[in-house]
């Protein structure tokens, strides 16, 4: 008897991106719980009555099944057998949805494809569930704790609770900044930056992976976060520009609501 191949296991995922592979389907980027981002063919999803095509958008957890590689794809894309979204909040709407997709040009422009990581997954899926109810001011918070969560994730956010390069302990009414080269440096009296105790705690909140406790300990501190947090993400990603800042900032001029920038 001929052996049965074995088939893959399901995979918990997220819709990052999509875009047309055919008239009839699409290349879908998936980030996964199991295996991190990765890409699929998803062959007749744009058909109007495919089982794929409500199930295939952003913000919605789904469980997929992944099949054999299409000969004409490359190495690195799977053909997608099925997927079934699983119940969850509706789609943020407002200035969470451009957050949401904030998050997703981050992890799309950061991570490799291939490489799994559990708890950023998790911090996503809850950022993801907090979007749907956020108010303004929360979308920062929120913004903020997942760029942190991100960064140090990816390994590149330093020990917050010490200066970088001296290894010394921070001075709780001391205030500090953090730069992409050289991690965490006290400032100059007079320039902004976050009290050394406040470091502290986002290094604590941190080391737990939960989300709520990252938010709880960057929300005296928001403001204070943003500038030194972009600096950071725009070493990383080689470019000051994320198409998401850029609509939202073309929309903001159109309407001029007060500032909900990611």
């Amino acid at each position: 008897m001929t052996p049965r191949k074995a088939v893959a296991a399901p995979l918990t995922a997220f819709v990052l991106h999509s875009w047309d592979w055919s008239e009839t389907s699409l290349i879908v980027e998936l980030f996964s719980r199991e295996r991190g981002r990765v890409v699929v063919v998803a062959k007749g999803a744009k058909r109007p009555y495919s089982q794929l095509r409500p199930v295939l958008i952003p913000f919605q957890q789904l469980v997929v099944q992944l099949g054999r590689t299409p000969p004409e794809a490359s190495a690195e894309v799977h053909l997608l057998r099925s997927a079934e979204r699983l119940p969850g909040p509706p789609m943020p709407a407002g200035a969470a949805l451009f957050a949401g997709f904030y998050l997703n040009e981050l992890l799309l422009k950061l991570l490799a494809r291939q490489d799994a990581h559990e708890n950023l997954f998790d911090a996503y899926a809850e950022a993801v569930h907090a979007l749907q109810a956020a108010d303004e001011a929360s979308v920062q918070l929120i913004l903020r704790s997942f760029e942190l969560m991100l960064l140090r994730q990816l390994g590149v956010l330093p020990e917050l609770n010490g200066v970088t390069l001296t290894v010394e302990a921070l001075d709780p009414d001391g205030r500090y900044s953090l730069q992409a080269e050289t991690g965490v440096v006290a400032v100059m009296a007079g320039e902004p930056g976050v009290p050394g105790r406040a470091m502290v705690q986002l290094e604590a909140a941190l080391s737990s992976g939960h989300g709520a406790a990252v938010r709880a300990a960057a929300r005296p501190v928001l403001a204070a976060l943003r500038a030194p947090l972009r600096r950071v993400l725009h070493y990383h990603l080689g470019s000051p520009v994320l198409r998401t800042r850029q609509v939202l900032a073309d929309v903001h001029k159109l309407i001029d609501p007060p500032s909900a920038r990611p």
